[in-house]
């Protein structure tokens, strides 16, 4: 009778056949699949091309002898050995995150990687603050994600980023610090030749008559401006749904409606005339950009000082809003004169 090793030698399956037969890159693969739903999406973000992603993924599966995905609709989805080859990439590629992370702490802050998730409206804000820190901190590999305010959530459940830059998260209530780093005022925006755009102190039960261009449900402006005209009965005239603030930016310049934009989307805009700031009561709406972490994770050196960093430079990125309403501002007082 042969012993255990000569079987486990014919089978080719033994207590280190994975180890020497998966490889990170697959384990890489297999995390960013389940997470983003998609062998395209996955290839897109790890700049592979479709092909190799499910190459590199049916090789695993003949590892471990076992399909790794079905196909429900448009979406892939793990099955039972995926799902448990998912959980253990999620750990596997952790500790090896933690370990760059503690390395790079010897190191210093001459060299290490940040990565961030972003909201979409925030994409105003982050890119200059992160070239602002790359240039004190030249030696820094930075990772940045542009999603909506859903997947930045799933993110933060799966602990892919570093930090997120977003608005207030309550449903996660206690599991994250959310620190506050700059002034995110909502705006209610029109064409600048829009009948209301001279009147001042405007009701808010008077946008009821009001074309409403709306983001995509999920869009964290989207549910703070139905949050705010529900709690005062206002039933929005909802006429287009957009995936974008440049898309809405578009149909307002079109004539197409009205909308409620981060005043950091409209600082280019401040100075061309196309768009303008109606005076509306409750407007605007004052919200926070904040820093998000999950509360029982330790930051890295490269993370925490970009926190710090954020922090220190609020005033600058108060006073481009306010050199933007001055512009606005300014831009209505020309027309009314005009």
């Amino acid at each position: 009778m042969p012993d255990t090793a000569s079987a486990r030698a014919n089978t080719g399956i033994g207590s280190d056949y994975l180890i020497r037969h998966a490889t990170l890159r697959q384990l890489q693969l297999m995390e960013a699949i389940v997470r983003l739903g998609s062998f395209t999406r996955a290839a897109e973000e790890l700049f592979l091309t479709q092909p190799t992603v499910s190459i590199q993924i049916k090789k695993l599966a003949d590892t471990i002898d076992a399909p790794l995905f079905k196909q429900v609709g448009r979406r892939v989805v793990p099955t039972d050995a995926g799902r448990e080859v998912y959980s253990a990439s999620c750990q596997i590629l952790g500790v090896l995150s933690g370990l760059e992370t503690r390395l790079a702490d010897l190191k210093g802050l001459k060299r290490g990687r940040l990565s961030l998730g972003v909201i979409t409206t925030a994409k105003y804000v982050a890119p200059e603050l992160l070239g602002a820190f790359c240039e004190r901190y030249p030696g820094m590999d930075v990772a940045l994600e542009v999603t909506n305010r859903d997947r930045i959530i799933e993110r933060l459940n799966t602990h892919t980023h570093d930090l997120y830059i977003s608005g207030q998260l309550e449903e996660f209530g206690n599991e994250i610090e959310a620190v506050p780093f700059a002034p995110n005022p909502l705006v209610l925006v029109a064409r600048s030749d829009h009948p209301l755009a001279s009147a001042r102190n405007i009701p808010l039960e008077r946008l009821a008559d009001e074309d409403f261009l709306l983001r995509e449900p999920g869009s964290g402006i989207r549910d703070a401006i139905l949050r705010m005209l529900h709690e005062r009965n206002i039933k929005p005239r909802v006429r287009m749904q957009l995936g974008s603030n440049e898309a809405i930016k578009h149909a307002i310049v079109g004539g197409l409606g009205i909308s409620v934009l981060s005043l950091h989307s409209l600082i280019l805009e401040s100075r061309a005339g196309t768009l303008t700031l109606l005076d509306v009561q409750g407007f605007p709406i004052v919200r926070r950009w904040c820093l998000v972490y999950p509360r029982n994770r330790e930051l890295s050196r490269v993370a925490r000082a970009f926190l710090d960093f954020a922090a220190a430079s609020e005033a600058e990125l108060r006073n481009r809003l306010d050199a933007a309403l001055a512009e606005f501002k300014q831009n209505g007082r020309s027309r009314a004169a005009a």
